[in-house]
């Protein structure tokens, strides 16, 4: 394999720039805040509170991606065991044993450690979400074998040209749009969690972080998190793809778009996870296919199969190359410059 340019260097960093740095930054910078306002308003307040469940979402939701994204997958399995368990345990320790250690630190130390604990909450709430989707991926995996598996969709003869076809379910829509989404998501959720806990009031004094914990983690994001599945996959509808010898056809729902090879300028073709996606960009046509979050049609993975070896061969005769090959189930293609 030969070595990565600069530029191929930058285009295989976005997806862990979107969805593990950005946010780490993020929730980072929202926590660094929030223990500067308790430091100066002496109290915690609606805003430094919501300063600290935002943060502590943002910095689990960015350890999550992280650890989705790990090879082997094994290892991201261990780290997020690992790291569920040791902060649930550090939580508890915290909750029976901390209240005369923390008595005794200055005042500056103090802010950071009550701002860790309270955003520790919704982190602990996410974390643990996404290992129920694991348990749950894990339990759907022993349910296959129990029943004829579904299997990926697969390429077939195109029958209304040349070349190969393949048909699937997708929503159409960029990931940037779906981050976005996410974050709309949190900061309703927060604002409810927020609105929810004033409520309570006393009862959140006397519990402390577990009332943060079971309303942020259990009561809040889980239900919304599958909420917001059920609107995304609202947006499904049946798409195909096919590579004929000089040209793309794609077909969306009723549409279709036909773009020649020499015109395409992007096509990014990932195989599998929640970002299995097809993204293509030339002669006129954007457009970015998620297959990942689509709701797949019965019998069928939401997936995608991997590209036909003539496709790369036929692209580079049009003047692409392949530009990024940072995981088995992810190929961009891109026109050299």
């Amino acid at each position: 394999m030969t070595e990565s340019s600069p530029h191929e260097t930058r285009v295989r960093s976005s997806v862990s720039r979107l969805l593990i740095i950005t946010p780490l930054l993020v929730g980072v910078a929202l926590l660094a805040v929030a223990v500067a306002w308790t430091l100066v308003s002496a109290d915690l307040g609606f805003f430094g509170f919501l300063l600290m469940l935002i943060g502590g979402w943002a910095v689990a939701f960015a350890f999550v991606n992280a650890t989705f994204e790990m090879r082997p997958r094994m290892l991201g399995v261990v780290v997020h065991i690992s790291v569920a368990a040791a902060l649930t345990a550090l939580m508890y320790w915290a909750i029976e044993h901390s209240k005369e250690p923390l008595a005794a630190l200055p005042e500056g130390a103090k802010a950071v450690v009550v701002v860790l604990q309270i955003a520790a909450g919704p982190a602990l709430g996410w974390i643990w979400l996404g290992l129920l989707s694991r348990i749950t991926d894990l339990f759907s995996r022993r349910d296959s074998a129990r029943r004829p598996a579904p299997t990926a969709p697969e390429w077939q003869r195109d029958r209304s040209g040349d070349g190969s076809v393949v048909e699937f379910s997708a929503i159409e829509v960029r990931m940037r749009e779906i981050t976005s989404w996410i974050v709309v998501l949190v900061l309703v959720g927060g604002l409810g969690a927020v609105a929810l806990l004033i409520v309570l009031g006393d009862a959140v004094v006397q519990a402390g972080p577990k009332i943060a914990i079971l309303v942020v983690g259990v009561v809040i994001a889980l239900p919304g998190y599958l909420l917001f599945l059920a609107v995304v996959r609202r947006r499904t509808v049946t798409c195909a793809v096919a590579f004929g010898n000089d040209e793309l056809r794609v077909r969306v729902g009723s549409g279709s778009h036909v773009i020649p090879f020499r015109q395409i300028e992007v096509l990014v073709w990932r195989t599998a996870s929640d970002y299995a996606r097809v993204e293509v960009r030339g002669a006129g046509v954007d457009l970015s296919l998620v297959v990942g979050l689509a709701k797949a049609a019965a019998g069928r993975t939401a997936e995608l199969p991997d590209l036909p070896r003539r496709v790369f061969r036929r692209f580079e005769l049009a003047g692409l190359s392949v530009e990024q090959r940072r995981r088995d189930d992810i190929v961009t293609f891109r026109r050299s410059q």
